[in-house]
Order: C-alpha cells, then sequence, then structure tokens
C-alpha cells in the first residue's frame, strides 16, 4: 500500500517533461561578467542568465582549519552505509535501518558515543535533523533525496552550529537536477525491493524537484542460528519517503528555496511483540544572498515525528514470547530558525555573524505490566520541552598567502521545561488511579563555546594545521524523561541530567597533488557530564522508573559520568588513478581511538573501562571504475574492531570484515542495469548481546539486480 502514492506521483510528473529539451537557464537579468566561480555564463546582448543554485552560503574561508572530509554519496547505497567509509563517524550499533530500532540509530564521531543520542550534528541544507524527542537520526527518510555531497567536520566547537556538535558535524547538500527524469528499480535476496524516482523540472523561472523512494524485504533473522528458538523468524520491514524541493531566485542575488519532505519507516525486530513504526514530515524556507557584498542567509523550519513501539519478553529457551511493553504513540516537534550575515569588511577577511534558535517538545505513551499479551495493567505519560537560543561571531583572516587564522565565541541560554511522569492503573479493582503523578521543576542555564584554529602551507602541496574547540550538549527529551527496554534489561530515565560539554584540539596534516590527497590528524578530547546508560542493579524485582525487570535482566539508569577521554588519530586518502584508466579512483580511511570512562558515585564500577560501542580500530577502502553512462565496477571493504556492548565491558562484540561490491553495465543510452553484494563473503556482523548472552547480528550477505533508466 505504501507503494501507490509514490507510483502516483510517477506517473504524474513524469509525462510533461519527456519532451523537455535540456537547459541551464531559468530566468535572465543584467549581465554582470562571469559567475562566480569562474564560469561563462554566456551574456547575450548585454543580459545573462540568473543560475538557481539552491545552494547555502559559501564555504567558510576558515574551513581549511579543520579536520573534513568530502563524499559523494552513491544513489544505489543508503546514506547511513555510505556515511560508515568516513574514519572516526559511526553509528551507535552496527545494523542500519532495515533491522535496528530506530531509536538506537545516533551518530558521534571520535569516540564519544555511548547512548543512541547523537553526539555529532547532522544537518540537511542547514537544517538540523537529529529527532526532536531522542536525537536519533531517521535513516529511512534521506534515501528519498538527492543529495549530492555529504561533507563532515571531525571535531567540536558550537563556534555557529550551536548545542549538539560536539563531536562534529555533518552537513548534506541536495542539489538543482535541471530537467530530468530517473527510476530505479532493483530487486534483491529475500524478496527484497528498492525502487526510487527523481524528478527535476525548470519551472516559472526556477527549479522544481521531486524525488521519491519506497523499500521493502523480508528481512533477516536477527539472532545467530545457534541460539534460536521457536520464536525467532525474520525482520520484515516497508519504508518509503517522498520530498518536493522548489528553488527560485528573487533577484540577481537573492533566491528562496523551499523543502518539503515526508516518511514512513515500519520495521520488526524478529520475533512477535516486537513491531515499530516510525514516520515524519519536515518543511523549511531559507533565503540566501550569496553575491551581493552583504552575504547573508535566513532560515526556519518545521519537524513533526511520531514512533510506536512494542516489546516483547522472550523466554530463556527462545520458545515463547510475551508483551510486555509498548509505547503506543511518541509525538514530538521540533522548531527553528537561524540568521547569518557576512559584511565586507576587507579582501581578506570573512566575518561571521548570526544567531539560531530551536525549541523541541514530546511526550512518550506507554503500557505497561501486561496480563496477557492484549490488556495492560498501568498506562504512563512522560515528556516535557526544550529550549535552546544564542548568537555567535566567527572571524577568519589570509594573513599571508600561506597562513589562514580563524576564531569565534558563542553564547548560548537554554532552558528545560513543562517535565512531567505520571502512571495510572488501567484495570480493577481501581481503574483511573494514580500511582505517580511527579511534576519536575523547570531549569534553564547559559553555555559559552568557541573554537579557532589556524592552517600553514608549509610548501605549494603540504599544510600544517590545528585547532581546539569547546562544545556542548544539552540532554534530549528521551534522556530526561523516557525509560526503555532492550530485551529484559531496562532502563530508567533522569530528569536531573546536565548538559555535556567537551574540549578538545588537533594538529593534522595535509597533503595534495593532482594525483593523490592525504590527511593525517592527531586529536585528544574531553567530554564532561558524558550522558550513559549506567547498570545499577540485577532484577527480579520492580525500579524505580521502569517497573519490573526479570532475573534476566538489568536495571540502569541514564546518568552523567565524570568525563569520557578519547585520544587518537585518523588518516584520510583518495588517490585518482585516472593515469591508469580513465575513472579509476582509490579511498582509504583509518581511524585509532582510545577512549576511557572517569565516573564515581553510583557509575564507580565503570571508571576506567571503555565507553560502549566504541571500537579502537576502524579502517575502510574502495576502489571504483566510473564512467559518465553510469557504467563501471568498485569493491569496498570495511573492518571494525571489537567493542564493548555494556557499560561494564562484559559483552564483547567480535570484530569483523565485510566486502561489497558493484558491476554495472550500460545497455543503451540512459539505460544502466547492475548488479550489486553487500556481505560478499557473509561475515558475522555482532550487533547486540543481551544480558543472557543471546547474540543478534546485522548485514547478512544480500544480492541485488537493479535497472536504471534516465531521460534528459
Amino acid at each position: 500500500m505504501l507503494a501507490l502514492p509514490l507510483l502516483a506521483v510517477s506517473g504524474f510528473v513524469s509525462a510533461p517533461v519527456m519532451a523537455q529539451a535540456p537547459t541551464k537557464t531559468t530566468s535572465f537579468g543584467h549581465c554582470l561578467g562571469d559567475d562566480d566561480d569562474g564560469s561563462d555564463l554566456g551574456c547575450v546582448d548585454g543580459i545573462k542568465p540568473i543560475v538557481v543554485r539552491g545552494t547555502a552560503l559559501p564555504e567558510p574561508l576558515g574551513s581549511d582549519a579543520y579536520s573534513t572530509s568530502r563524499i559523494e554519496p552513491n544513489g544505489q547505497v543508503r546514506i547511513e552505509n555510505t556515511l560508515r567509509s568516513v574514519p572516526g563517524l559511526q553509528q551507535f550499533r552496527r545494523s542500519d535501518a532495515r533491522s535496528a530500532n530506530p531509536t538506537s540509530q545516533g551518530i558521534t564521531l571520535r569516540g564519544l558515543g555511548g547512548n543512541a543520542s547523537s553526539r555529532a550534528l547532522l544537518k540537511l541544507d542547514g537544517v538540523p535533523q537529529s529527532d526532536p524527542f531522542g536525537g536519533w537520526v531517521s535513516w529511512p527518510g534521506y534515501d528519498a533525496l538527492p543529495i549530492v555531497e555529504a561533507r563532515i567536520r571531525r571535531g567540536g566547537g558550537s563556534g555557529t552550529d550551536g548545542s549538539g556538535a560536539i563531536a562534529g558535524t555533518v552537513d548534506l547538500f541536495s542539489d538543482n537536477v535541471g530537467n530530468l527524469v530517473e527510476l530505479g528499480v532493483a530487486y534483491g535476496s529475500r524478496n527484497s525491493v528498492d525502487t526510487d524516482l527523481l524528478f527535476g523540472r525548470e519551472l516559472g523561472g526556477g527549479q522544481l524537484t521531486i524525488s521519491a523512494t519506497y523499500a521493502r524485504g523480508d528481512g533477516f533473522t536477527p539472532i545467530i542460528e545457534s541460539q534460536r528458538g521457536t520464536v525467532d523468524r525474520q525482520a520484515e520491514y516497508e519504508q518509503a519517503g517522498i520530498a518536493v524541493r522548489y528553488v527560485a531566485p528573487l533577484s540577481e542575488s537573492t533566491e528562496l528555496q523551499t523543502n518539503i519532505r515526508a516518511f514512513t519507516d515500519d520495521r520488526e525486530r524478529g520475533f512477535e511483540f516486537s513491531d515499530n513504526h516510525n514516520d515524519g514530515a519536515d518543511a523549511s524556507i531559507r533565503l540566501v544572498d550569496r553575491t551581493s557584498d552583504w552575504q547573508w542567509s535566513v532560515l526556519g523550519y518545521v519537524q513533526i515525528r511520531n514512533f510506536d513501539v512494542s516489546f516483547g519478553g522472550v523466554a530463556a529457551d527462545r520458545n515463547s514470547v510475551s508483551r510486555v511493553f509498548e509505547q503506543f504513540n511518541v509525538p514530538s516537534t521540533g522548531l527553528g530558525a537561524r540568521l547569518e550575515v557576512r559584511p565586507p569588511v576587507g579582501d581578506n577577511i570573512e566575518l561571521r555573524i548570526g544567531g539560531d534558535w530551536r525549541r523541541t517538545e514530546g511526550t512518550t505513551n506507554e503500557n505497561f505490566f501486561f496480563l496477557d499479551n492484549d490488556t495492560p495493567r498501568r498506562q504512563r505519560r512522560a515528556g516535557g520541552s526544550t529550549a535552546t537560543y544564542g548568537g555567535f561571531a566567527e572571524a577568519s583572516t589570509q594573513v599571508t598567502d600561506a597562513l589562514l587564522l580563524t576564531g569565534g565565541g558563542r553564547i548560548d541560554f537554554w532552558s528545560i521545561d513543562s517535565g512531567f511522569r505520571r502512571e495510572i492503573e488501567l484495570i480493577n479493582p481501581f481503574p483511573g488511579s494514580v500511582r505517580t503523578d511527579a511534576q519536575f521543576a523547570s531549569r534553564s542555564g547559559t553555555e559559552f563555546t568557541g573554537r579557532g584554529g589556524f592552517a600553514f602551507d608549509l610548501t605549494d602541496e603540504l599544510t600544517l594545521r590545528g585547532a581546539a574547540y569547546l562544545g556542548w550538549r544539552l540532554p534530549t527529551l528521551n534522556e530526561l524523561f523516557r525509560p526503555f527496554r532492550v530485551g529484559p534489561d531496562a532502563t530508567a530515565a533522569n530528569e536531573l541530567l546536565n548538559p555535556e560539554r567537551v574540549k578538545g584540539a588537533e594538529l593534522g596534516l595535509d597533503w595534495t597533488t593532482d594525483l593523490v590527497s592525504i590527511g593525517i590528524t592527531a586529536f585528544s578530547n574531553q567530554l564532561d557530564n558524558a550522558i550513559a546508560n549506567v547498570t545499577l542493579d540485577r532484577g527480579p524485582g520492580l525500579f524505580p522508573g521502569v517497573g519490573f525487570v526479570s532475573g534476566a535482566g538489568l536495571f540502569r539508569q541514564r546518568q552523567n559520568l565524570d568525563n569520557i577521554e578519547s585520544k587518537g588519530i585518523e588518516i584520510d586518502t583518495e588517490f585518482d588513478l585516472e593515469s591508469i584508466t580513465n575513472g579509476l579512483s582509490l579511498r582509504a580511511a583509518y581511524s585509532y581511538v582510545d577512549a576511557q570512562v572517569h565516573s564515581s558515585g553510583a557509575a564507580a564500577p565503570v571508571n576506567g573501562l571503555r565507553p560502549a560501542q566504541i571500537p579502537k580500530h576502524n579502517a575502510s577502502t574502495s576502489l571504483e571504475w566510473e564512467q559518465e553512462n553510469g557504467a563501471g565496477a568498485s569493491i569496498s571493504l570495511r573492518y571494525i574492531g571489537s567493542q564493548f556492548e555494556d557499560d561494564q565491558n562484559t559483552r564483547r562484540l567480535d570484530d569483523v570484515l565485510t566486502i561489497d561490491g558493484r558491476l554495472g553495465f550500460a545497455i543503451k543510452e540512459n539505460l544502466l542495469v547492475q548488479g550489486r553484494v553487500e556481505n560478499l563473503f557473509d561475515a558475522r556482523v555482532e550487533t547486540a548481546i543481551n544480558s543472557n548472552g543471546i547474540i543478534e547480528r546485522a548485514f547478512p550477505r544480500t544480492f541485488w539486480i537493479e535497472l536504471r533508466a534516465k531521460i534528459e
């Protein structure tokens, strides 16, 4: 049923564009000479075309001082899996959005993980993307988007980005596609289907882009074969998304950019009572002036999210399961705005001044203590709201041809308001009676942060750079107010959590020639007040905030640790092998992270241990041969070192090496057929271990055959 609206969109938009001739202009203005990137726009009779770009302000002058990777996502590979090739970037668990619980998919960098909330700030065309309630990322919502570049800046610092960028920032950029219709259909192992549509048309002096995707599959059985019982089955999924983007010029220098997108996501976790649903819709509007003396950008956005999750308790022999908990409605909303101005202050100086505001609110509605699989005994509602608003100033100057300096500061004000937790009885003898009615006091505070750096060209090809930074992150509504369960383990929320704060420094070398690019960065970070899930006790028993925990489970609570120290090195290399054959390139990356927890009080047992879900070693390499018509071949290898599932370092996830590949042929112009494989040798990718030692896996071997057609 999810496919019907997407097919309707396909049929509606494809007909009128078939005969549309490709064009590069949308409207006309006065001829001012060449474009700002140096290209000749072809002025005719004193008039030049106004090119509708759909992009943000130019990349800041100070960007060269920070460790940054740029990748061009392949539309046939999920964006979350594409990002895994970046050294030091990881998601909370190794599984992707086809099998992971959607509430476990936060992202981080440089070993600053520890729970499912993101510690790296993800943005799409300038809009923060973390879930308003939980801080995780709804990855199926991005597969429908024409993303042309992902820019990853490692290292914290809230100079211009605000709360959340304590481990780094991941910027996703969409682009105009001109007059185009592209349709891809793929069929894979376990009755899997992936379809995507991209439609672009120059319309009304601007650019209209409509993109959509639909994916489904019978899924694989998450529990490893030797431990399965009669309750274990394939974890099916069904996901869809659609996005509409319109960009139009308002003047020779000012552009209007509007975006609307929506997605829906249904997954099961591989046994009865483990289904979950996640959906959302976003809208944003941005005005950008990139070409006048006073460059500026104004952005406003809204995010609407909802999810519901069911939890089943599986018997030790895995031959029976019963419903133990359900979050049947968790709505949340995020609102925000941002302003940035770059006044003219000199040929070799760039000044950025601006501010932003973000508000989130959400509520979790839960049933628990089931007497049977359909009758809950109690119900809980909990939630609240948070707000941040602040201002920043950052200056960068090209002191000499060889030396770049950059630095800036920021002040933020934050508040946590309207927090509550209420529990009632649902059945006799006292239906409707209130067991808990807690109203949490509002809190507020101020954060001063900033960053600074330099880049010095030692030679024409070798650059030395360094940076230092301060950053912070406000706890999410999920961490403050929502308890959760994973298997028999239960984790309570904590309304008294304090904001996380990071301080760090890095030093790096970049060597760039026509044929090779190599970046090496050493870093050191300290994350104070790190929020983690701390083990406090073992069941059976009744525990505050979560209720009953069986003898097979652990009771945890979110708490602020004293700090997490993380030190390491990152290497990112790229080789242009065009001299060997046209379209050939090689990319390799590696990260080493030495991370350690420092804690006291109730969290003292984890002092000196390694943070959960953080591997020491992470490496990837890919060899690609790509032709303009889409034909080509690629092979990618990814290694993930061993890591611990839990804060007490008792459950180790084994290291693993996976190999992916692709081979494509152009049957005729604009028609491509290709085969793909994920995890060629079916390596066991361990993604979770519960307190009973049951191992969950991800990424089994999957073959795909795909047909892709394009009309320009």
